[in-house]
């Protein structure tokens, strides 16, 4: 890797964490790190989206639904981190009841599963899509929320069931709403099919796997015309995970912002891939798609206070090298 990250976990004794998800894309990164940092974790995924080799060498792998977590869960795990979730967008609305299903009923059926177990610890991966059409920039979490699609609904949905089992049972949880990550750790990268984000779709030009770019607007107010978005490196993003692990606090639901508080444009990712990689990287202009804001930038002052979170990457080239090597590794 290019980048350097420094851990800002506090130190201590081992602990058991059950890890939803973990074979994808940020919950094998986050597996990663609880391992390195000597603590003991099971990978839960069904392997609709997740693939087995993204689990971490040295984590337990159990194949199963989040809906039947109540099978393995019980009282010597210390804690769960939640990525078990469908993410795409326009599924979303095409498919909606898929995502009520699993990112809602499966979410009911893992807090239950955590009730009955006596885990009282849950750090859940959410997202920027519960805010929808922000009224201003950059995003703080007391902006309103009003998602625009299915996913975004789903999402916001949990964040209400979760705060819900705080305030009547007791659980200690942090709800971590990401932009747009990126970047890679180790074998760990972005392999989604199909691939609907921006810097993996880029290198895939770059490696002749693609013709050229799609540009989905470039009349927008902003500098270039094209749409400003925040980036946040995947393993920054893992260390907010073990930082709120540590920061939970019975009775509380902690809601915090992950991003780097900087945006950039579309255009200034490609420009950047193209300096990484030293490979052309052809552009055709497209109309807006619809729903796309002109800006995305995110308010991290939440997570910096609460949880001592400082993103140890937040340079467009080191996250862009970092994605370069780990798709150059798997053409």
């Amino acid at each position: 890797m290019s980048a350097v990250f420094s851990r800002g976990a506090t130190p201590g004794p081992p602990k058991k964490f059950l890890v939803t998800g973990g074979a994808g894309y940020v919950g094998s990164v986050v597996a990663a790190h609880l391992l390195e940092a000597g603590h003991e974790v099971t990978v839960l995924d069904d392997l609709s989206t997740g693939f087995r080799e993204g689990v971490p060498t040295g984590a337990a792998f159990i194949e199963g639904r989040i809906q039947d977590a109540a099978r393995w869960l019980d009282p010597s795990y210390d804690g769960v981190l939640h990525f078990a979730a469908f993410s795409q967008v326009g599924e979303s609305v095409a498919d909606p009841e898929k995502y009520w299903v699993n990112n809602v009923g499966g979410t009911m059926g893992l807090l239950a599963a955590m009730r009955s177990a006596g885990v009282r610890k849950l750090v859940f991966s959410s997202t920027a899509a519960t805010y929808g059409e922000p009224v201003s920039t950059p995003i703080t979490e007391t902006d309103p929320t009003a998602p625009t699609s299915p996913y975004g609904a789903s999402k916001l949905a949990v964040d209400h069931m979760i705060s819900g089992e705080c305030t009547a049972h007791g659980l200690a949880a942090a709800s971590l709403r990401y932009f747009n990550v990126a970047g890679a750790y180790g074998s760990c990268g972005e392999r989604h099919d199909p691939e609907s984000h921006l810097i993996p779709l880029v290198l895939q030009v770059a490696l002749g796997r693609r013709e050229a770019i799609s540009v989905f607007g470039d009349d927008y107010p902003t500098p270039d015309g094209t749409c400003v978005r925040d980036y946040i490196h995947v393993a920054d993003l893992a260390e907010a995970h073990l930082l709120a692990m540590d920061k939970v606090t019975p009775g509380e639901h902690l809601i915090c912002n992950l991003g780097n508080g900087n945006g950039f444009s579309v255009r200034e990712v490609i420009e950047t891939v193209r300096k990484v990689t030293g490979h052309p990287v052809p552009e055709v202009a497209a109309g807006r798609r619809p729903g796309d804001p002109a800006v995305l930038v995110a308010s991290a002052a939440t997570a910096r206070e609460r949880l001592g979170w400082n993103p140890s990457c937040a340079d467009l080239a080191g996250i862009v090298a970092d994605a370069w090597e780990f798709a150059r590794g798997r053409d």
